[in-house]
Order: C-alpha cells, then sequence, then structure tokens
C-alpha cells in the first residue's frame, strides 16, 4: 500500500535578511528598487494592497504554498513565524474563493508579521483594514477556501511570476510589491542610492520648467534619428 503523502512539508530553519540590510530598504519606493534591479523583481500587476494608507512595509519572506482554494499551508506559516516576517502565500493565482480573512489579519499581528502577500484572493476585507495591517491579494470574494492542504511552508514558491526564496526581502507600497533576492541585497542597496540621487536630480530639474530630459535632446540630434520632413 503506498504511503499517504504528507499533508504539510515545513522548513524551519532558513537564513534571512539582516536587520542593517533591511534598514536600507525601509521607506524605498518600489519603483526605485525595480529601477535599481534593471526593471526586474516586481510582483505581477494585479497583487495590490487591500488599505493604500497601510501600504508600506519591508521585510523578510516567510514562503508558503497553499495552492488553489486552500489555506492550510497559511495557517501553518503563522506556527514558525517570526517578527519581522512577511507572509508570501502563494495560491497559483486561483480566483474561485479567498485564501485570507480578517481572522488571519489578526494572527498575523499576534505574530508580529509586518504583511502578508499572496497572489489569491481576501474576503473580510473591512476586518482586514481595521488591523492596519498591509495586506496584499489579487482580488476579492466573499467566497471561502478549504483547509486541506497539501502544502508547503519555508520553500521556494513562485508567485505573481516571480520566483521567492524565504529569507528574501519584500517590499510594498502603494505600487505594488517587489522581491530583492536575499544574495543580492546589498549589492541592489547601493544601486538603489543611485537612482535616489538621479530622481532627485530629474525632480529639481522638472520643477525647474524642464521639458524634454537632456538625453532625448542628444538623441533627437543624433544619427541614430531620421526624419521624414
Amino acid at each position: 500500500m503506498i504511503a499517504d503523502p504528507p499533508v504539510l512539508t515545513i522548513r524551519r530553519e532558513f537564513d534571512r535578511v539582516g536587520p542593517q540590510q533591511l534598514a536600507r530598504f525601509i521607506g524605498a519606493e518600489t519603483v526605485h528598487i525595480v529601477d535599481a534591479m534593471d526593471g526586474h523583481g516586481a510582483l505581477d500587476y494585479r497583487i495590490k494592497p487591500l488599505d493604500r494608507s497601510s501600504a508600506s512595509f519591508a521585510g523578510p519572506a516567510l514562503t508558503c504554498h497553499a495552492g488553489a482554494d486552500d489555506n492550510l499551508a497559511i495557517l501553518a506559516a503563522f506556527a514558525i513565524a517570526r517578527p519581522g516576517d512577511v507572509i508570501v502565500a502563494a495560491s497559483d493565482g486561483f480566483t474561485g474563493s479567498a485564501v485570507v480573512g480578517d481572522l488571519f489579519a489578526r494572527y498575523a499581528r499576534n505574530c508580529g508579521v509586518t504583511a502578508i502577500v499572496t497572489d489569491g484572493l481576501a474576503r473580510d476585507t473591512v476586518g482586514i483594514v481595521a488591523t492596519g495591517l498591509p495586506v496584499f491579494v489579487g482580488g476579492v470574494t466573499p467566497g471561502s477556501s478549504a483547509r486541506s492542504g497539501p502544502g508547503t511552508v519555508g520553500l521556494p514558491v513562485v508567485i505573481g511570476r516571480v520566483s521567492v526564496s524565504p529569507g528574501d526581502l519584500i517590499v510594498g507600497d502603494c505600487d505594488g510589491v517587489v522581491v530583492v533576492p536575499r544574495t543580492d541585497v546589498d549589492i541592489v542597496a547601493t544601486r538603489l542610492d543611485s537612482v535616489r540621487s538621479a530622481e532627485s536630480s530629474f525632480e529639481a530639474d522638472v520643477a525647474n520648467g524642464l521639458r524634454v530630459p537632456d538625453f532625448i535632446q542628444s538623441l533627437l540630434q543624433s544619427d541614430r534619428v531620421r526624419y521624414l520632413d
């Protein structure tokens, strides 16, 4: 007789992005981080905050794969969550039921979780918003999901067409969510400083009346552009 597979597979110990590394991304804009990563790292555009007034966060990923129409793995993730973790729950983008609700947001708050991010749907939105917890989802429905598994916690997942490993840096704001691989955090942080500096310079030029960026003017005056009139 073939043995029944485990309902949950859990990895409890993994390296997380460090506090000093994390500090360099507190308050960072996701658009700047994506620019510092050469356009990569952003989750699918449909994954957005339920409450734009409670959308800014940064923390290490505690990954879980709940699968379609199931939230058992998310509940199990609370049991091993550390203060500051971001629950990243892959639900295969299933849109037939919600995988998080107001009780989940309260569990997360009690565990010291920084945010919940899922490609699935949410319900009980009024209650979720009341907690003040940043919760990013693919949409909203009153439907409820099962709690049967199978699922994983603490293993790599794919969410919003981006691979996420446990311990990676997750940053969110009103524009969405971006993933910074843990091994790239220091490099991206350095690039982020340069992006911020350049953006500040551009904003100053625009405030002073700039109409067309210098690099566009140079391109228009080069032999790389052919004018027909």
